[in-house]
């Protein structure tokens, strides 16, 4: 219930004078028909109260939902586990086998011969901004048709605004539909339309977006097949997960945010003519299910004939990502992506972990928004076409990997003792 409350008659007032003096700066003082100074000592008083009261928003205090545990993560990391996703898929008609995952959909063939591709994307508002969170989940769906080797020609949007005044409700809507537009404009891409939600019992601003494109049935990449002799080129870093789920624990150095959210921000849609040139046959974009997800869903595309050797440390990490990690902070989809890690005792093998084993392991399986895409091409274009994404601006790409076959890898592994 509230409680009556009345301001006190007078209040202290400390009023730097804003002028030279010799002895240093000097402060005057108020309180009712008092006053005092200027001096320096009133000066230093001033100082010790604004810094005392400054620290109290240095030290942050984890999110928390009424107390209770640690908030759930937001972004690509608020979508399902992969293990009810694929129950349920297997549940709602058990006659149909369930098609390989891809990236997009191919939804027709136009009369130029083209590909129609669709894909859909979304999840709650991943920062405040709603202009910055309008654009990084463009940039999140639209990558679904960037790793499929498409252009993005159109975009629809739904989004859920907070029960709110209509005044900030407009402005929220206002705000998201500018940061979508500011990815699709340069891209010559179109918003047509969409649908607007209110939301209840305390839902948040969220986003969610169909978007369409077409491109070339020869330029169409897959998750699959990998072929043995492949590099596996990532495009950035990885580590976005962990960051944001230790922001919210007030554990995260500004500079690291700084940085992820800046590589966020970039669009990808310039690699798409880059790896093509280099002959890219099969590319994913590594999103929720981190890139350990990601690779075995290409895994599965390509038959039980080929295996993959990652090189650990030709994995780059955002800074600070490995750091959290060894401190023990982790997406809250992390435990559920945990179920990758399987696949690095059969088709995946990862060489020359070191000393950072344990952090290494959970950046594989972090949960990335915006994350990065993962391209399989001949190993010979490799160098070239790192070369060419770096001087395009990704200057963190590296090549992570190469495929070989399943009976290679088996005769190079050690044997027991």
């Amino acid at each position: 219930s509230l409680r009556p409350w009345r301001p006190q008659p007078r209040a202290l007032q400390l009023l730097g004078d804003g002028g030279w003096h010799p002895d240093g700066p000097r402060a005057l003082a108020f309180f009712g028909p008092v006053a005092l100074g200027p001096a320096g000592w009133i000066w230093h008083w001033k100082q010790r109260i604004d810094a005392a009261f400054m620290a109290r928003f240095a030290d942050l205090q984890p999110m928390a939902p009424d107390g209770q545990a640690a908030m759930a993560c937001r972004g690509c990391a608020a979508k399902l586990g992969a293990a009810p996703l694929t129950a349920a898929l297997a549940r709602l008609d058990p006659t149909v086998r369930a098609p390989a995952a891809e990236d997009a959909a191919v939804v027709a063939t136009g009369a130029d011969g083209r590909l129609w591709l669709q894909s859909v994307d979304g999840f709650p508002a991943l920062v405040d901004d709603p202009w910055l969170n309008g654009r990084l989940t463009t940039l999140h769906a639209c990558s679904d048709l960037w790793a499929s080797g498409a252009a993005v020609e159109s975009v629809q949007a739904l989004v859920t605004v907070p029960e709110a005044a209509a005044a900030v409700q407009e402005e929220l809507l206002l705000q998201t539909l500018a940061g979508v537009r500011s990815v699709l404009e340069p891209l010559g891409a179109a918003l047509i339309g969409g649908h607007t939600l209110e939301g209840r019992d305390g839902a948040g601003l969220a986003l969610a977006l169909t978007v369409n494109g077409r491109v070339a049935p020869a330029g169409h990449w897959r998750k699959g097949p990998l072929r043995p002799g492949d590099a596996l080129l990532l495009s950035r870093p990885l580590g976005s997960g962990v960051l944001f789920a230790a922001a919210m624990a007030g554990a995260v150095a500004p500079a690291w945010m700084e940085a992820v959210i800046t590589a966020m921000q970039r669009s990808q849609a310039s690699l798409v003519p880059l790896l093509a040139a280099h002959d890219c046959g099969a590319c994913t974009d590594i999103t929720g299910f981190g890139l350990l997800g990601h690779l075995g869903e290409m895994l599965a595309a390509s038959g039980a004939g080929v295996a993959v050797e990652l090189d650990a440390a030709a994995i780059t990490a955002y800074p600070g990502a490995l750091e959290l990690l060894e401190r023990g902070f982790a997406s809250s989809l992390a435990p559920a992506n945990a179920a990758a890690l399987s696949l690095l005792e059969g088709p995946v093998r990862l060489l020359g972990e070191g000393g950072r084993a344990e952090a290494l392991r959970g950046l594989l399986i972090d949960p990335q928004t915006c994350g990065p895409l993962l391209a399989a091409l001949p190993a010979a274009e490799a160098p070239a076409a790192l070369a060419d994404l770096r001087a395009a601006g990704f200057g963190a790409a590296a090549v992570i990997g190469r495929v070989v076959s399943r009976r290679d890898a088996a005769a190079a592994s050690p044997g027991p003792g």
